[in-house]
């Protein structure tokens, strides 16, 4: 499946952003969609994961209860809702698919295809 991710771009503190990765090739039936981001400098950590199999999803305490993961009923689309965002979560942001299981979906190297990378700067 090939992956096209958008929706980045620059905020202030408090403000929100939605990410899109949309598929192309195929759905995204039966895969797990997660979205990475990686600041400069830094490793790609997990941000969040929506699991083929019943749609439970799966965040990192840093951005739990503040962004939300979510696809359209198609499965052609996952979407990357982000609330109350701080100056911590600028980095590009990357969406990725994979037959992934639960112990291992914040692993980025469990996953086959990658969008390009969107950016998002939130600034104080």
């Amino acid at each position: 499946v090939q992956l096209q991710a958008s929706g980045g771009g620059a905020v202030q503190t408090g403000g929100s952003l939605s990410l899109s990765c949309a598929a192309s090739g195929r759905t995204f039936s039966g895969y797990t969609v997660a979205w990475f981001r990686q600041a400069p400098g830094k490793e790609r950590e997990f941000v969040a994961a929506i699991r083929a199999s019943g749609g439970t999803t799966h965040y990192a305490d840093s951005v739990k209860g503040r962004f939300t993961i979510f696809r359209d009923g198609a499965r052609k689309t996952v979407y990357l809702r982000m609330n109350s965002l701080n100056p911590e979560d600028t980095s590009v942001y990357y969406c990725a698919a994979g037959n992934v299981i639960t112990s291992t979906l914040r692993d980025f190297d469990r996953y086959h295809s990658w969008g390009q990378g969107t950016l998002v700067t939130v600034s104080s």
